[in-house]
């Protein structure tokens, strides 16, 4: 080989080499930049969250670059479409399958989906599916798809919590208003549409404005605002129709991340049905339910401020007299509407406005503040009277009333709510003993006699416990033949300290209490239980005469608990005799009479006690199935004038002319027997004979009575 030539091989051999070594860097640095590509699109893979996927259409493989935390797990399977078509949620694939096959079918330019796809722990991730066919077939048909998978489970997440959060406004019953900075309304719900009647086009961009407010009220809202970050009150606000409602508003403060306000939220709910049903129960608390007047709790409070408050005032208590017999006699509801009418006329009188209370039951009470002026006080109370004593027409019964007036005056007779009430009660009570239909003012002595009478009941209701009432018997006695023909049964109240209490002392006090109930309860036990003793010792074989109060006569059980008593005693019926006053049978005459025929109808003797003090119809007297009359004392003590033995020789005709035996009472000497006998009365009674006697010195009684006379008392019979 020539030099030149293998100068030549070599020169060209050295060139390749260098040409080969330049293709190698030029080789390596597009390599570096493309292995530094490749990182940059890793990296931003990865910061974005995003999944990197390829499929092969054709061949069914599926490439994905795997940049989360926990990687979703891939089983392909080159027959699903989509691939990854085990891992998402059977609820979810339907509607992936109908985008990639839009797709495919080149009616949209993308696919995208957001479904539940499963994840390497079991756990359901919801994700973003995003791809786009990049390569085709001959036939036009896509071959290969290149895309990102983005986990979104945290965004929806939050679009959930904004979805759920945007369906509770929507939802809610109270309404719901947004502000900026300035107060001008960027959102309201649907609820504030329906509270207000204004539309939300209506109010967008509109200022917030309580219209009912001076201006002043929103400048006070936002400066307490941005004080303690929220305000809340009631309110009063117009709807679109000028219809006032109320309602409970509250404002809130919105912050962003750097701690500045932008926004102003305010919630408030229609309350005026709740504010309508407050006052409705307020008026019900402070009202009485039957007149609408004021009732005793709101008198209470009224008199108990003017006392802390040491303001002058007089209070007058007043009630109906003989409120009790109406009721009885024309019943409750006629007496529940001359309430109502009562007061209806006493509050439409423009002095009496605004100071008339209704205490319960027939009892009012007036309260005139600022003032102890007596004249004053004097000319209202006999004003009051006179307008209660006009006549009330109530069910066509035309009705005159009258009441009795109890006054205190502040702090004079009282230095609490509780000590005026009490002695304006005590006035109201004298007035009435001293003959109703007047007013008077509590003096001292009226809170003396209140103390004692106080102190009698609790006595009377601790000898009731202790068994401190007990029986005497005062022996009747046939003027004609000396014989002892019965006796009648006396309570005593004997008390270990006091001794002797007076029965003109506990007597009307039980009487007014309803404690002479129990207390006749007793005394009727206690001499059927003698009398029995008695008969079964061969002592006696007559009758015993107990009284019967007006209470225990208008008892519904008053012949069962006799019967009880019977039963209890032993005692046959006939040995027993009741006695009734004039007064009480009066009260209600043909009540009274269906009573007596069922005490007769047991075999029960009924007298008349106390005949002509009261005022009993001849009428209905002949209608009482009664057995005797009982001449009071005081007819008896009067027989010393003519006209006093007439008036005792009338009554013995009326009752032999009905067939009625005759009892008087109250014999104490000779002259007022021989009187009696002339008269042609049977039997006496009194201390002429005896003196009322312990169970145990009349069975003494009884047996000198035997003694002398050799038989014991037998039973009359029957008339």
């Amino acid at each position: 080989m020539q030099p030149y030539v293998l100068s030549a091989v070599l020169l060209c051999s050295f060139g390749a080499l260098i040409l080969a070594h330049v293709s190698i860097l030029k080789m390596r640095r597009y390599q570096a930049k493309l292995e530094s590509s490749e990182e940059r699109l890793r990296l931003s893979l990865w910061g974005s969250g995003d999944e990197l996927w390829d499929w092969n259409i054709s061949s069914g493989e599926l490439y994905r670059s795997s940049s989360w935390l926990h990687p979703v797990e891939l089983q392909p399977n080159s027959s699903d479409i989509p691939p990854n078509k085990q891992q998402i949620h059977p609820q979810d694939i339907d509607r992936v399958c109908q985008q990639l096959q839009l797709h495919l079918e080149g009616k949209t330019s993308h696919f995208e989906a957001t479904y539940r796809l499963k994840t390497a722990d079991q756990q359901w991730t919801w994700v973003l599916d995003r791809g786009k066919a990049v390569e085709f077939s001959k036939s036009g048909k896509p071959s290969r798809m290149t895309g990102t998978l983005k986990n979104i489970h945290q965004l929806k997440q939050t679009e959930e919590q904004l979805q759920l959060f945007a369906r509770c406004l929507q939802t809610i019953s109270d309404a719901v208003v947004i502000c900026d900075t300035d107060f001008n309304i960027i959102e309201v719900n649907p609820a504030f549409s329906k509270i207000t009647g204004k539309s939300r086009e209506l109010m967008l961009n509109r200022r917030f404005e309580l219209t009912m407010y001076p201006s002043r009220f929103m400048h006070d809202i936002r400066h307490t605002l941005h004080q303690h970050g929220s305000w809340s009150g009631e309110i009063r606000e117009q709807r679109l129709n000028a219809e006032v409602y109320q309602a409970e508003l509250t404002f809130d403060l919105i912050k962003d991340d750097l701690g500045m306000v932008s926004q102003y939220v305010a919630v408030f709910s229609d309350i005026t049905e709740r504010k309508l049903r407050e006052a409705e129960l307020s008026r019900l608390a402070s009202s009485d339910t039957l007149t609408g007047l004021p009732n005793r709790a709101v008198f209470l409070q009224k008199l108990a401020q003017l006392v802390s408050e040491k303001t002058e005032h007089a209070l007058l208590v007043f009630d109906l007299d003989n409120f009790k017999k109406i009721n009885d006699s024309l019943g409750h509801e006629l007496g529940d509407n001359l309430l109502c009418k009562l007061a209806d006329r006493l509050s439409n009188y423009k002095r009496y406005q605004n100071c008339l209370y209704r205490l319960g039951g027939d009892e009012f009470a007036m309260l005139l503040d600022h003032t102890n002026d007596l004249h004053f006080i004097t000319s209202l109370a006999k004003e009051l009277l006179a307008l209660i004593n006009q006549p009330i027409l109530v069910n066509q019964h035309e009705l005159a009333i009258t009441s009795s007036i109890g006054i205190v005056l502040f702090p004079d007779d009282g230095s609490d709510p509780q000590a005026l009430l009490r002695n304006a009660d005590t006035a109201m009570y004298h007035a009435k003993s001293q003959g109703a239909n007047r007013y008077l003012f509590f003096n001292d002595s009226m809170n003396k006699l209140a103390v004692k009478r106080l102190q009698v009941e609790n006595l009377i209701r601790h000898g009731l416990k202790e068994s401190y009432f007990s029986v005497y018997y005062q022996p009747k006695m046939d003027i004609a033949t000396g014989q002892l023909t019965g006796m009648e049964a006396l309570v005593r109240f004997i008390t270990p300290k006091g001794g002797l209490i007076s029965p003109a002392s506990f007597i009307p006090v039980a009487e007014e209490t309803g404690q002479i109930i129990e207390i006749g309860e007793v005394v009727l036990r206690q001499a059927c239980k003698d009398v029995k003793r008695w008969i079964d010792q061969d002592l006696f074989q007559g009758r015993v005469a107990v009284n019967l109060s007006s209470r225990q006569f208008s008892l519904p059980f008053l012949c069962e608990q006799i019967d009880d008593i019977l039963q209890e005693t032993e005692l046959p019926s006939y040995h027993l005799e009741l006695e009734i006053t004039e007064g009480t049978v009066m009260q209600s005459p043909p009540q009274a009479i269906d009573t007596m025929k069922k005490l007769r109808a047991r075999g029960i003797h009924l007298a008349m006690d106390d005949f002509g003090t009261g005022y009993s119809s001849l009428a209905y007297l002949k209608q009482f199935p009664l057995n005797t009359l009982k001449i009071d004392k005081a007819f008896v003590d009067d027989m010393n004038t003519a006209r006093g033995r007439n008036m005792v020789d009338t009554i013995v005709t009326i009752a032999h002319n009905l067939s009625l035996t005759v009892v008087a009472e109250g014999v104490e000497q000779a002259e007022q027997l021989e009187m009696l006998r002339k008269l042609r009365c049977e039997v006496i009674q009194g201390y002429y004979y005896s003196k009322p006697l312990s169970a145990d010195d009349f069975a003494e009684f009884l047996r000198l009575h035997k003694k002398q006379h050799n038989k014991p008392v037998a039973v009359p019979a029957l008339s």
